[in-house]
């Protein structure tokens, strides 16, 4: 087989293959098997038609298509591996030769993944800031945890609504005089100051008495989820059943004691370690992001637009996947969020360049400091995807094994990305 690759601007390519005869009559055979079994000839059985009598009523080129894509099928691989090129996009195909007896000759136009104009990767002199846990800290995750262990206790005569209160209540609401569907509630507990309700409707009750009944106007805002309500002015008839206040448990010995420690001091030091680890995880990141922001500027390579393309809907994917564990889809969500799929593709197509860019510059330095993926790392790669799907190794391995390509592509990346963070 000759191959020949002709490299053009964009990342794209022609690369022109000669097969020779040989596997063209070869090819042709094996078409005939495959015709043979779907046309129909009288006083022969189906799938027991001479070749030569298919050949004689229909011409030889009854097998060229069925003899090109078998061609095709079989030599396109080894073609790319023999040019050493790398495509990210489906070939378009042109044959420019299919006869008998003669070479079979096509060419493919190919996107190939792009070079990275390697420059600076390490040592951009990025350190990491330290956060540490303060009192305050730690008494704003008591208060947060107080909270959580609050109740509410019913007021009596007298009271009045203050923010913060939950006021139980119903509502009837109307626009031009009418009531609209949704509109209407008995005993709803509003949480005032939570902004859980129109704009401008928990105000309305401040100071408003147990039992009494109080006129709300509000304006819906101009972009409401419900079109015919939008931007509309409503009035709201309400009545106050009842007022309850948070009361907040003492920040003492028992308190800790509800929450599993023996004392509210290992309480506080639980609550300083966490918060320490959450402030390092936070750091951590954040420091990585601004490594990878020095990479993106540092380093060059022209993204073919295919690539970025099936990023975003990698993304929308795990977008969809999320949703879905949330009872929802995206056609709901897009509904709630007033958006469309365009909007979406366009909103994080972004990102998706940038994790294609991020991704192109780590592999090109693990090809400059010839990392390599060893079979310890294989093998701690299969024991975390087990632990992750809380299977056994033995049996993911099987089919981890066909992914092992693209596995350890992966472990070369984040190896990569590791000598970066290291010389920072």
């Amino acid at each position: 087989m000759k191959v020949n690759w002709e490299k053009n601007e964009k990342n794209t390519g022609v690369l022109t293959v000669e097969v020779p005869e040989t596997e063209v009559a070869e090819a042709i055979e094996k078409a005939y098997i495959k015709v043979r079994k779907e046309i129909n000839l009288p006083g022969f059985r189906k799938g027991k038609i001479p070749r030569n009598m298919i050949e004689k009523r229909f011409g030889i080129e009854i097998f060229y298509e069925d003899a090109a894509n078998f061609l095709l099928q079989d030599n396109y691989p080894k073609a790319i591996d023999q040019a050493g090129i790398d495509p990210v996009d489906k070939p378009e195909i042109d044959v420019e030769q299919m006869e008998v007896e003669k070479p079979f000759i096509f060419k493919a136009t190919i996107t190939v993944k792009p070079e990275v104009e390697l420059g600076q990767y390490t040592n951009f002199g990025i350190e990491k800031e330290a956060k540490v846990v303060t009192d305050e800290d730690i008494n704003n995750e008591l208060k947060r945890l107080q909270e959580q262990h609050a109740v509410l206790e019913a007021q009596g005569e007298g009271s009045s609504v203050e923010n913060g209160d939950t006021a139980v209540i119903d509502f009837v609401g109307s626009v031009d005089g009418e009531e609209f569907p949704g509109g209407a509630g008995e005993n709803h507990p509003l949480v005032i100051g939570s902004g859980s309700f129109i704009p401008g409707f928990e105000e309305q009750l401040v100071g408003k008495n147990l039992g009494e009944e109080v006129d709300v106007n509000v304006t819906f805002p101009t972009e409401y989820h419900a079109e015919h309500l939008a931007g509309k002015e409503a009035l709201f008839k309400v009545k106050i059943n009842e007022i309850k206040k948070k009361q907040l448990p003492a920040l003492d010995d028992e308190f800790a004691k509800d929450n599993n420690f023996d004392s509210l001091e290992d309480l506080k030091a639980d609550v300083s370690k966490k918060l320490a680890d959450k402030y390092e995880s936070e750091t951590t990141r954040e420091h990585e992001n601004k490594v990878v922001e020095q990479l993106l500027e540092n380093n060059k390579v022209e993204i073919p637009a295919v690539m970025v393309d099936d990023k975003v809907e990698d993304m929308l994917k795990e977008m969809e996947q999320s949703l879905s564990q949330q009872g929802l889809d995206l056609e709901t969500y897009f509904k709630f969020t007033g958006s469309s799929l365009e909007q979406a593709k366009e909103q994080i197509r972004p990102q998706a360049e940038n994790d294609v860019k991020f991704s192109l510059i780590v592999e090109a330095v693990a090809n400059k400091e010839e990392i390599q993926s060893t079979e310890e790392d294989f093998e701690a790669e299969l024991n975390k995807i087990a632990q992750m799907y809380n299977s056994e190794v033995e049996k993911i391995k099987p089919i981890m094994e066909a992914q092992r390509p693209a596995i350890e592509d992966g472990i070369k990346r984040r190896k990569a990305f590791d000598l970066v963070m290291a010389n920072k």
